[in-house]
């Protein structure tokens, strides 16, 4: 073992840390519209399932993985590889992964920044416009926004484990926590919300769809971040005496329980302030959602609360949204720098150094690709439609490969490092985990369904985005 390596100072810094890594843009606004778009309380239900039943057991891999190895995602598959050239490819891909979704989750948490300074300074109006959204993402303003992410990120990061990540998530999530509670409680109070609560916590059995539970099942694996090597890594810096299985089983409560409370607070606002809006029409995008639609709700309220009121709320909700995708991002990032800091022996400082330079680089192409740069906008022609090279990078990146990483690490565990060792790994620092229910169902999973569904999800992904064939839309007679 490696004694040298960093280490989380608390089970409490670990289980925030990785819940801050889950708690995202995704959380707070994907998830309560896809509970809207397919049927509600079913949809939540049929998550809650997926969540404990098929990514509790890849959660649970992944970080035994990672404390076994004391590496990175590479490093890990290296470790388990005993020589083989095959599986290390699937480390390579735990790598190169967060890297890339880093880059487009940066110009995302760019734009939240950038309307949270904007409400701040009064416009609230500016931005429930339509228009306003085209005309900032194409503005010189998102090159100052992104140098301020750029300085917040690399100085959390820059600080270590202990100091930089666990510090900054025992202070951002409690924050995140208690003002969605509040706006929550805030929402709640105003009229006609019972009409979302109900909508969104009334269970419609007959929209039970294939098409609703592969959207149930993509929520609750891309919201843990499965597959990003995010677990492995922070796993490698678990302590031994630290219960795995206790410990996912908390993230994955907390992550959940974000994402419930979220719906709260999202659906209600939506009924209340512009009551003739028919959820199932919402846009899938959860970019369009932050700051084409959410502005105009939020305006709205000023009948209620006057200007300021609306002003102050949203300010609120947007500080919320970027606190989520900080500690998103900060998580995203430091896959990377382990690995650097792992296989080319750089101190942490020379890793986020040359890291951050090619990151920014990146981030700043993405930035041109929305119509400034007509190559980076029209960059490919696939699945029926012209994309630019953020898009492509979140198609590949994001919405591909994860399920098929987590194929890899299912069948890493189960049919390379063999069910003793992991066994005896979950059962390190919980010796009451053997022989349990819980540690049968988890093998079981591994070995068998659970790497089936995520090749499908996987192989259907690949179909719907780049050929436009829609296996699910087909088996839903659409």
């Amino acid at each position: 073992m490696d004694t040298n390596r960093e280490q989380f100072g608390s089970r409490l810094g670990f289980i925030l840390a990785a819940a801050g890594s889950a708690v995202g843009i995704g959380n707070l606004v994907g998830f309560p519209v896809n509970a809207a778009k397919n049927g509600g309380a079913a949809f939540l239900f049929i998550y809650a399932l997926f969540v404990f039943l098929i990514c509790l057991p890849v959660m649970l891999a992944e970080l035994a993985a990672g404390r076994q190895s004391r590496r990175n995602p590479l490093g890990a598959y290296k470790h388990f590889a005993n020589g083989s050239k095959l599986w290390p490819i699937g480390g390579w891909l735990s790598l190169i992964t967060p890297y890339m979704i880093a880059v487009f989750y940066a110009v995302i948490t760019v734009w939240v920044l950038g309307y949270f300074g904007a409400i701040v300074t009064g416009n609230l109006d500016t931005l429930a416009d339509g228009s306003y959204f085209g005309t900032f993402i194409n503005s010189n303003a998102v090159f100052v926004y992104l140098l301020l992410v750029t300085g917040i990120v690399g100085y959390i990061l820059t600080h270590g484990v202990q100091e930089g990540i666990e510090r900054a998530a025992k202070i951002l999530m409690p924050s995140l926590f208690i003002m969605l509670v509040g706006l929550v409680i805030f929402v709640l109070f105003q009229d006609n919300a019972l009409a979302g609560v109900k909508f969104y916590l009334i269970p419609d059995l007959s929209k039970i769809t294939p098409q609703v539970v592969n959207s149930a099942l993509g929520q609750a694996f891309f919201s843990l971040s499965l597959g990003m090597g995010i677990l492995i890594t922070y796993g490698s810096y678990m302590d031994k005496a630290n219960d795995i299985p206790g410990a996912a089983k908390m993230v994955a409560i907390c992550d959940t329980s974000v994402a419930f409370i979220a719906g709260l607070l999202i659906l209600p606002a939506i009924f209340s302030f512009n009551p003739d809006t028919n959820p199932e029409e919402l846009s899938d995008s959860s970019v369009a959602l932050i700051f084409t639609f959410l502005p105009k709700i939020f305006l709205a309220m000023q009948a209620s609360v006057g200007y300021v009121g609306a002003s102050l709320v949203a300010g609120v909700f947007f500080l919320l949204v970027f606190f989520a995708a900080l500690t998103s991002l900060v998580s995203i990032i430091e896959v990377p720098v382990s690995g650097t800091m792992d296989e080319l022996g750089y101190d942490r400082k020379k890793s986020l150094k040359m890291l951050g330079i090619t990151m920014l680089i990146f981030a700043l192409a993405c930035t041109l690709s929305f119509g400034r740069v007509d190559f980076l906008t029209s960059l490919l022609s696939y699945g029926g439609r012209e994309v630019s090279l953020f898009d492509l990078i979140v198609d590949i990146f994001y919405d591909t490969i994860l399920p098929l990483n987590g194929l890899i690490i299912c069948l890493l565990v189960s049919y390379r490092w063999k069910k003793a060792h992991f066994d005896e790994e979950l059962e390190t620092g919980n010796p009451g985990f053997g022989g349990t229910l819980f540690e049968r169902y988890v093998n079981t999973a591994l070995r068998t369904f659970v790497p089936v569904i995520l090749g499908l999800v996987f192989l259907n992904t690949v179909l719907l985005k780049f050929f436009a064939v829609d296996v699910i839309g087909k088996l839903n007679g659409n």
